[in-house]
């Protein structure tokens, strides 16, 4: 008889428990209810729209020209924003954005024209989205922005993005900070099928695999060479200057690639830009100065090498400190960081070994 009290504390915590659990989700398979909702949600198709942030969009053509949108995702006193693309990119895009205050209670949506990256380029009560009604509500931990457009047909291809947190658009200006973090995606409107279809995915990840490879990698591999294997004339040379011709063609394709995707993309990539050219520079500068070194019996030889090693360290220090950069502005994630690293690592242990065994050998 003394362990029912136990039990009863027990079963209410689980049901609280499950209560809080069940306050914070939603789900394709959960009933609609929101206070307030300006249209019919009985039809609206679900589907699990960014799995990473449980965004959920609930749609309907609720007229030919006019359809019903909810979406909802977790309240995390920050804005959410839906966006249409004609081509998945941020840029030239219009977007919904939606936020609650937690500290104040103040709400607000907005349409907004994403012209650009910085907050200058995106202009509120702009764009070629015609938004009939709108609304957004906080229920159970979540946030619903609901609205409806004037359009024959929504474009397929649909942006969300995550603000910062406590970063909230306010009164006159209502500027728009950075996301913390966006997708893009296409969205079959019949099926309810939805993907991410990131742009130009792989053409990022050609860019970055020949930069770093070329620039970064094969650069560095025929430096040690050079330094390390002399007694080995002339085999050295010749391996030395094929892995430079062929890391400096690499990194040639590259940068090609990254200025074709930058012109695809519309980004502002300038500081990543203006430092891969200066490595481009400074790689003609280093084929140059092949073309024109003079014999080792002359005496500018010993200027001829001060240069040639000086340029060659400064290109691999920038190529190193570019690769790590422009991983970060593709958003790649941890794994190219590691992976990147960790080529290096190994690289920097086989220098240091050939550097002991050069010194004992002295």
């Amino acid at each position: 008889m003394m362990a029912s009290p136990f039990i009863s504390i027990i079963f209410f915590t689980i049901c609280g428990l499950s209560i809080f659990v069940n306050s914070q989700t939603d789900s394709c398979n959960s009933n609609l209810n929101i206070n307030g909702l300006p249209f019919d949600s009985a039809s609206l198709l679900c589907v699990n729209a960014w799995k990473a942030h449980d965004f959920i969009l609930r749609y309907a053509q609720s007229s030919s020209n006019l359809w019903s949108f909810v979406l909802s995702a977790p309240d995390a006193n920050s804005y959410i924003a839906i966006g249409f693309s004609s081509n998945g990119l941020m840029i030239g895009s219009s977007a919904v954005v939606g936020w609650m205050s937690g500290s104040d209670g103040s709400s607000g949506v907005k349409k907004y024209f994403l012209g650009g990256q910085t907050t200058k380029d995106v202009v509120p009560d702009q764009g070629n989205l015609d938004v009939n009604t709108s609304m957004i509500t906080s229920q159970s931990l979540r946030l619903y922005l609901a609205f409806q457009l004037k359009i024959d047909q929504p474009s397929p291809r649909i942006l969300y993005a995550l603000g910062q947190t406590g970063l909230l658009p306010s009164s006159p200006s209502f500027a728009l900070t950075q996301h913390a973090d966006m997708v893009s995606t296409t969205l079959n409107y019949v099926t309810g099928q939805a993907s991410n279809a990131s742009p130009q995915s792989k053409l990022r990840k050609t860019h970055g695999a020949l930069a770093m490879l070329g620039w970064g990698i094969l650069m560095i591999i025929g430096a040690i060479v050079a330094r390390h294997f002399r007694e080995w004339d002339p085999i050295w040379f010749y391996v030395h200057t094929c892995i430079q011709s062929l890391g400096f063609l690499t990194g040639i394709a590259g940068v090609i690639c990254g200025l074709v995707l930058e012109n695809r993309l519309g980004a502002d990539v300038s500081t990543h830009k203006s430092l891969g050219v200066f490595i481009l520079v400074l790689g003609c500068l280093q084929v140059m100065a092949f073309l024109a070194r003079p014999d080792k019996s002359s005496k500018v030889r010993k200027y001829w090498n001060w240069y040639h090693y000086s340029v060659g360290w400064i290109l691999m220090i920038f190529a190193i400190s570019n690769v790590f950069y422009g991983i970060h502005l593709g958003e790649n994630g941890q794994g190219w960081n590691v992976g990147y690293g960790v080529v290096l690592a190994v690289l920097f242990v086989i220098a240091v070994i050939l550097e002991v065994r050069m010194w004992m050998r002295k």
